[in-house]
């Protein structure tokens, strides 16, 4: 299933935490134009939905409570900044936005912060998808330099040679080098290449 475009709002759920009223109501009035299920929270109450997102006012900050923490859930923040003190700042880079807006809140505006943090979103969660895949392929460089040692000694061929002939056999069997290298140290030799 493809996920949302960051553009396309309509249907999403938004959790919003907002103190004053004006800027509570123009969120309101702005997002039920485009369409987006509103969640009220006071900051302390059990949210029992999953946000697509969550506007979190700096008033309601530090978010201390484990419980607090985890009514975000993993949705993107969008901070709402009153004063831009460090200390205020430093509460609000402890929740990872990944947009804000400035208060008092105008209806300009809370359009892109909104794609800003979906696309934000977006982008992070591909980029922790492919540290996790680089740190496996990494931790399994051990077990191809095993291998190519392996296939050295056995076969009296130079590292590159090795390398190749490890490549070459995982290409025929469809497998990748990490899969078949560790094949290798287990069996002690190159697998017959079946088919």
């Amino acid at each position: 299933m493809s996920k949302p475009s960051s553009f396309s709002l309509r249907g999403r759920k938004a959790l919003v935490a907002i103190k004053d009223e004006r800027d509570a109501t123009i969120v309101r009035r702005q997002f039920e134009r485009l369409g987006i299920d509103i969640v009220t929270w006071d900051g302390g109450a059990h949210i029992d939905c999953r946000p697509d997102v969550a506007l979190i006012d700096d008033e309601f900050l530090p978010l201390t409570s484990p419980a607090q923490r985890a009514a975000l859930g993993r949705s993107p923040v969008i901070a709402l900044l009153g004063t831009e003190t460090p200390s205020r700042l430093k509460l609000v880079l402890d929740l990872d936005p990944a947009s804000f807006l400035v208060k008092p809140l105008r209806s300009a505006g809370i359009y892109a912060a909104l794609v800003l943090a979906f696309e934000r979103s977006e982008r992070t969660s591909e980029l922790k998808q492919q540290v996790v895949k680089l740190e496996q392929r990494l931790r399994s460089r051990r077990v191809v330099l095993a291998a190519v040692l392996q296939v050295m000694h056995t076969h009296a061929l130079a590292e590159p040679a090795a390398f190749a002939l490890i490549r070459r056999a995982a290409m025929e069997q469809r497998k990748t080098i990490e899969e078949l290298s560790a094949e290798i140290t287990a069996n002690g030799s190159l697998p017959r290449a079946t088919g």
